[in-house]
């Protein structure tokens, strides 16, 4: 009799979440694999897999492709894939899909850009705004144990942000502002759960 093999792991031990990944099948199962999608994406010269790649890998369920690949991180959410299906696919719906298990995966190869994400909406969150000095601050907070010269290789763009009037020096860890989102972001979240 044979046991059950394990789920597969990428190289830094995170596992997927199958039911997430079938739900993500489902919704594009009636993928024709006609390209659309790659030919109307803007960010497509960049992807190392090309979008119809991605939909046939994840309808074929290849995680480790999948979550090898830097496609769906790329996405910019301009719906033009969807918009231009066919078939009528939700494919941003999709991608999103994908960020968010990588994200709920704590996946280690995505986590400058979940903590770029996570700390840019929990700046909004507190503030009503963004933040510029408090978001950086924290983000560097958290990228600094695995790669300590990131904020170094940053002081150009940021002293031409600050002479441009882009970016205000301010203490970077301020309490909440008046402005606070947080009642929103506990509705949104409560809403999401219930669904």
């Amino acid at each position: 009799m044979k046991t059950a093999a394990a789920p597969p792991t990428r190289q830094d031990g995170a596992v997927p979440d199958r039911e997430a990944l079938h739900a993500i099948q489902k919704k594009i199962q009636a993928c024709i694999q006609c390209g659309t999608c790659t030919a109307s994406c803007p960010n497509e010269f960049a992807m190392d897999l090309t979008p119809r790649r991605l939909w046939r890998m994840v309808l074929m369920g290849e995680t480790d492709a999948i979550f090898t690949s830097q496609t769906f991180t790329l996405c910019s959410a301009c719906y033009s894939c969807t918009l231009r299906c066919p078939r009528g696919l939700p494919l941003t719906e999709a991608m999103h899909d994908l960020k968010q298990m990588a994200f709920r995966g704590h996946m280690s190869r995505y986590k400058p850009s979940t903590a770029f994400y996570g700390h840019f909406m929990n700046t909004i969150r507190r503030h009503g705004r963004i933040r510029e000095t408090e978001f950086i601050s924290r983000y560097f907070l958290t990228m600094t144990p695995s790669k300590p010269m990131l904020p170094l290789s940053y002081t150009g763009l940021g002293f031409k942000l600050f002479r441009k009037g882009k970016m205000a020096i301010e203490y970077p860890f301020a309490a909440p502002g008046k402005r606070s989102l947080e009642k929103i972001f506990q509705k949104v979240e409560s809403m999401e759960a219930s669904a």
